[in-house]
Order: C-alpha cells, then structure tokens, then sequence
C-alpha cells in the first residue's frame, strides 16, 4: 500500500498529493488572467478535498490576478496543517516570463513579498529556484542559498529547498542549512530521487504530468492499457505511478479547472498493482 503521508523536515506532516498553485492565475506565462473567482473556487475545493500542501510562487500571475493573492482571500485565516511551500530566484522578464535571476542580496526582499502576499509571518518551506528555463546547470548556489539560512535563522522560514539543482548544487545546500526538499522537472535526474529518499528529503517533481509542455514521464500507450485496465484516467494512473516511485516524492499536479482538480486528486483512492507498475515501465 502506498503511504499517503510524508514528514517534511521532520516537522510537518503533509499529504503526498498536493496542489501547484501556477496554472490558478494564467494558462501559461504568456497569459491570459484567468478568472480569480475560479481560482478561488478551486483553492477551496482542494483544501475540502484533503490537500494540505500547496506550492506556489510570487513570480505565478498575470496582469493583476496573483496565485498567492487567491491563495490569501481564499484560504486565510490558514487551518493550522496547511503547508504553503513558495520559491525565489526567478525574475519575470518585460513578457512575463520568468527569465532573470535575482541575486543574492535581491532575495530577502522577495521572500518579505511572499510574506505579504500571503499574510504570513512565516513560510513553512521557500525553494532557492536557480537557473533559467532550462535544466539544472551547475553554477554555485552557496552565496543565495545562505541569504536563505539566514531568514530561516531569524524565523522568517520554517524549511528550507533547492529547486532545478543538480546532485553537486544539493550537497552545497546542505552543507549550510538543512534541506527539506527539492524540487525538479520529473527526470531530469535519475540519481537525486533515490539520493533525496535514503536522506529523508522530499522529492517534489514539478509538471509531473508534463505540463502541457511535452509529453508526460511516462508511455502514452501503456499509460492507456493501465487506466482501461483499472477504471481510471490517464491522469490518475500516472500520479499514482509516480507515487509509488519512492515514499519521500509529493506531487502538486496544479490546474484552474474544478473538474481536472476532482480528477486529480481521486488518483489517491487508486492502488496500482505490482503487474500494473511493471507495465507502465516497459
């Protein structure tokens, strides 16, 4: 049976499937706003749900709808098992997209940002994000990253991450302050979710299910065969395989939709056998 729950830090007791809260203001970066009523809508229906891990970031939203803004006036006042993770670092470019870097001495103002935003005098777990778009990079992290284990000194934070890092960039990390999570594209490493389960440090794949970005992580076709085979979506079939990899990754499969949302979070009902797992992976 899969574990539904995962120990992040040591500290906080999360559910394994969570929310990713990009897609609640804009489709894309690009734009257009989504409506904010159904952001909030779908914010509080997570939440009803059994979500009590959303991931978000200062840099989601468009024009003058925010995700931390919805996350706000939807779920504030916070029940007290709600875990708000954020992530700084990236910059958004005249277009929107998030193509700078801050620097080290930029961060501290971005993480009071996400405080206010959020009405939050501290955040349970903010990601350093490094690099651009593309894939880990294996530039130095040590100097931005401890600008953030100095916040988390003074109780601005609670748990600390790296995200879009390599196995290099995660031991730098460590070597200055506890790391609770990392967060990557799903694959782009096969070494650091195994590396990241014997640590006891969360794995949290983003665009778990692709993103509307490429194709998924896993066969389209087998993925096919197992949902007909168990009654399930696609999309169910696949965030419980990828639940199953190891006890320590969480997913935050994020949508605007209610309907994608209930979808989503059903896959936690689903048991995938172990014929099923050999399946989808060839």
């Amino acid at each position: 049976m899969t574990i539904k729950t995962f120990s992040l830090g040591g500290q906080l007791t999360i559910n394994r499937l969570g929310f990713g809260a990009m897609r609640l203001a804009m489709g894309t970066f690009a734009g257009p706003a989504r409506d904010p009523e159904t952001g909030i809508a779908v914010l509080r229906r997570a939440v009803e749900l059994g979500v009590n891990h959303i991931d978000t970031a200062g840099f989601y939203g468009r024009d003058s709808v925010w995700a931390n803004e919805l996350i706000h006036r939807a779920l504030a006042p916070y029940r007290d098992d709600l875990v708000i993770a954020t992530k700084v670092g990236p910059l958004r470019g005249p277009n929107g997209v998030p193509s700078g870097q801050a620097t080290a001495d930029q961060l501290r103002g971005l993480v009071e940002a996400d405080l206010r935003s959020l009405g939050l005098d501290r955040l349970d777990l903010v990601y350093l994000r490094v690099g651009g778009m593309s894939g880990p990079g294996g530039e130095s992290i040590a100097e931005r990253f401890a600008v953030l284990a100095e916040l988390r000194a003074e109780g601005l934070i609670r748990n600390l991450g790296v995200s879009n890092v390599d196995a290099a960039q995660l031991a730098e990390a460590r070597g200055i302050a506890p790391v609770a999570a990392v967060q990557n594209r799903h694959g782009d490493d096969a070494v650091l979710p195994a590396d990241s389960e014997e640590a006891g440090i969360a794995y949290v794949p983003y665009f778990p299910l692709g993103g509307g970005v490429g194709s998924g992580p896993l066969d389209a076709e087998r993925l096919g065969e197992v949902a007909a085979r168990v009654g399930a979506t696609t999309a169910q079939v696949a965030i419980a395989a990828l639940l199953a990899e190891s006890p320590s990754v969480l997913l935050i499969p994020g949508t605007g939709s209610l309907d994608h949302l209930e979808e989503n979070l059903a896959a936690n009902d689903l048991t995938l056998s172990v014929e099923d797992l050999s399946d989808l992976r060839g």
